[in-house]
């Protein structure tokens, strides 16, 4: 067996450090940005009562024990966004966080278990506002760094163009061959179009999962060639944490930004119905169960908040994926000042 040179040995450090700089001058950029259009700076705690509530992202728990020696359970967010979320019902209105995250069951050349998300509100504006912001950010990275282009495992894209739009129904129809709309919540009609279209299919995948495989099989691939691409208008069922749309309630307020096929961030027109909120956390912890054996407590006090938060759009988007865009890394921990030990990956 190979033994993987840690990452502080010289050697290793030395190849790293060129990214690490551009990391520090892409962050002082996206600050600049954000400090233009009015943003203040927030601090999240990572220590939360939920970790989140969506069925495929896995916690880390831990347990808070008091001068009595009484232990609690807690966990390591997923995502600062209750915490953010809690800001706007305090009254902010448009605030970004570099929040440490930490995710479960995640480790390859795109994923890490703890990262940095770049997370960013604005109350009472519309996500095409935040999709603004992400084109935005997206050009101020490259120009931080001289990069002419973004280019990862032979794609290659204009950071400085603008980003193509394109629905969920648009993108299935064109890179999949799919009806998507004509298919909503039939399980089995979009089963037989999946195999037709070569995806595999197994007999406990439900509608969600189905499309969750063509969506990472057939369309996130063709995303982001030439220029970035802003997918919009999920499926209902796909937004957990997102508004249904004005003009058709079968699909939400919700976009994912994609640029050389790699997922960069993902937005909200944002939920404020805590009734509806509870709903769908409920399923998606159910559906967890069933899955993965275990569920996460839904927080009360972040319900509670949302009663009294503003509309607002937000995005999470991926930090270091953005590095490695604008430097041409082809592996996470390239760009990360300390990896955590023992996630080394290669390839």
């Amino acid at each position: 067996m190979t033994r993987v040179s840690p990452w502080w040995a010289r050697d290793v450090y030395a190849d790293r450090k060129p990214f690490l700089k551009a990391r520090a001058k892409i962050a002082a950029a996206l600050r600049q940005f954000f400090a233009r259009e009015g943003f203040f700076e927030v601090e999240t705690a990572a220590l939360q009562v939920s970790p989140g509530n969506e069925t495929h992202i896995s916690a880390f728990a831990t347990d808070l024990v008091d001068a009595a020696g009484a232990a609690r359970r807690l966990y390591l967010h997923t995502s600062p966004e209750f915490s953010c979320k809690k800001l706007l019902a305090a009254g902010e209105e448009r605030i970004f966080t570099f929040a440490r995250v930490f995710r479960n069951r995640e480790r390859s050349a795109l994923h890490h278990p703890e990262f940095t998300m770049l997370e960013w509100y604005r109350a009472g504006e519309p996500p095409e506002r935040i999709m603004e912001d992400c084109a935005g950010l997206v050009a101020a990275a490259a120009e931080a760094v001289g990069a002419e282009r973004f280019v990862h495992r032979g794609a290659s894209v204009d950071p400085f163009a603008e980003p193509e739009a394109i629905s969920c129904c648009e993108a299935f129809d064109r890179y999949a061959g799919i009806d998507l709309a004509a298919l909503i919540g039939d399980r089995d009609g979009l089963a037989r179009a999946a195999a037709h279209d070569g995806v595999r299919v197994t007999p406990d995948d439900c509608w969600s999962d189905l499309f969750s495989k063509i969506l990472s099989e057939k369309v996130e691939p063709e995303l982001g060639r030439r220029r970035a691409s802003l997918l919009c208008d999920y499926p209902l069922s796909e937004a957990a944490l997102a508004r249904p749309k004005a003009q058709d309630p079968r699909f939400a307020e919700r976009f994912e930004l994609f640029a050389c096929g790699v997922e960069l961030a993902n937005g909200f027109g944002e939920l404020t119905d805590p009734a509806e909120q509870r709903r769908r956390f409920e399923e998606q912890m159910a559906r967890r169960e069933r899955i993965y054996g275990d569920r996460y407590p839904i927080e009360e006090d972040f319900l509670s908040a949302l009663a009294q938060m503003p509309p607002a759009s937000g995005v999470a988007l991926g930090f270091d994926r953005l590095v490695m865009l604008a430097t041409g890394a082809e592996r996470i921990e390239q760009v990360l000042w300390t990896p955590v030990a023992g996630t080394e990956t290669r390839g």
